[in-house]
């Protein structure tokens, strides 16, 4: 199963990348397909590439998600 996941913007680089935090981790996403992106933007991320713009509720939300689905798999 492939998952995209939340990631927020923190410097956009030259040729259409950005260094990112996903969740704590640093990478470098292409962020060709976003619209001016900026520090502090939240993207969502899938293979190394963010697909669309979300606001920051909604990436709480999903890291959330994701956290809990890591704590049920860990006492299955």
């Amino acid at each position: 199963m492939c998952l995209a996941v939340p990631a927020q913007i923190e410097e956009v680089l030259d040729d259409g990348m950005a260094r990112c935090d996903l969740n704590g981790v640093q990478k470098d996403i292409n962020v060709s397909l976003i619209a001016d992106p900026k520090p502090g933007d939240w993207v969502i991320v899938h293979v190394g590439f963010a697909l669309n713009r979300i606001d920051e509720a909604q990436a709480q939300e999903t890291l959330k998600l994701l956290a809990s689905m890591g704590e049920e798999e860990h006492e299955a």
